[in-house]
């Protein structure tokens, strides 16, 4: 059994074709299309953070109005690029939005993906200190957020105001928030930091290493190592994984104007995303159930992991998602042992 739900990576473009044509657009349609995922009996709605983009940018009203518009559904991100992120104010906004959801909420944090700007996290003012990466950067700020939903102390009361002087924390709290922080891992490395440091593992199509085997093996591998080296740091509670496909089942002419080309993108691919790192793309899935069905048995990765995030293409809006969605709810995880 898995969980599954939908990653939507936010995409608005004024552009023949296009249903999600502006930002508001593409916001009113993440709240409909979830609230119609929770409906066809979908687990999670999942959205990708991106700045500078024509997508998705701001998570926390989005993540609260799909909380207030839902009722059962997980509610996440996919990832949250933590050098752009102030820990406090973040830790402020995700309790108020976990809290309006009824503590449904899963985040996605990371040190994130390639972004259109040239380090344009120095332009949200947040400067790696001297001999500091982007990614120590990112690692720092999650390790203050962390420590912030979990009640640490993080200002100082001022005695002519209270009295005394004592350590305040972030409110609100919600009390298990810190449970549902995810770390988007590239690598088998960054997944076993994850597991020492109490994050769940969130793998995407995309791995920042290649060892020359298919993805989806070198995938089952880094959830192998995150395990355990979970078991290792001794963590009491059952951690939890996730992976993400790209699964478009072909059952109407509409499917096969879109996809149905004649070529099955049906191979990993090896590339640069940027001049230093190398990395494995994961396949697409594409075709009529039967033969996504025969195609996902043998996914290694999809099989280890417990949450399965379908990402859809969210330019064809909210109806033709939700149709997609229910194909693979209804047509394809039964047959696989999924639901």
């Amino acid at each position: 059994m898995k969980s599954i739900g939908f990653l939507s990576f936010g995409h608005y473009q004024p552009v023949p074709g296009s249903r999600v044509r502006t930002a508001s657009d593409v916001l009113l349609q993440s709240i409909d299309l979830a609230v119609a995922a929770e409906e066809i009996g979908a687990d999670g709605a999942y959205f990708r953070v991106h700045h500078f983009a024509r997508q998705l940018a701001s998570p926390f009203p989005l993540l609260a109005a799909v909380g207030a518009r839902t009722k059962r559904i997980e509610i996440g991100t996919g990832v949250i690029d933590m050098r752009y992120e102030n820990p406090f104010a973040m830790a402020e906004d995700a309790a108020a939005a976990d809290l309006i959801s009824g503590e449904r909420l899963q985040l996605g944090i990371s040190r994130g993906s390639p972004e259109p700007a040239d380090r344009g996290y120095e332009s949200f003012g947040y400067v790696p200190a001297e001999g500091e990466s982007d990614a120590d950067l990112a690692r720092g700020h999650a390790t203050q957020f962390m420590a912030a939903i979990q009640g640490a102390g993080v200002a100082t009361s001022d005695p002519r105001t209270s009295g005394v002087r004592q350590p305040l924390p972030i409110m609100p709290q919600s009390r298990t928030l810190h449970e549902r922080i995810w770390w988007g891992s590239g690598t088998r490395g960054s997944a076993a930091w994850a597991a020492e440091q109490g994050y769940n593992l969130m793998s995407s199509t995309l791995l920042t290493e290649d060892t020359g085997v298919p993805f989806h093996e070198l995938q089952a591998e880094q959830i192998r190592v995150y395990r355990e080296a979970w078991a290792q740091a001794g963590w009491k509670r059952t951690p939890t994984v996730s992976v993400s496909r790209s699964i478009l089942p072909i059952t109407a002419d509409e499917d096969r104007r879109y996809f149905g080309g004649g070529q099955r993108d049906d191979e990993d691919q090896v590339g640069y995303i940027d001049a230093e790192t190398i990395a494995r793309f994961g396949k697409s899935y594409t075709g009529e159930p039967d033969q996504l069905i025969a195609d996902l048995a043998t996914d290694t990765a999809v099989a280890e992991a417990d949450h399965l995030l379908l990402t859809v293409p969210n330019m064809l809006g909210v109806e033709y998602n939700t149709r997609l969605l229910q194909t693979v709810l209804e047509d394809i995880a039964p047959a696989l042992g999924w639901r």
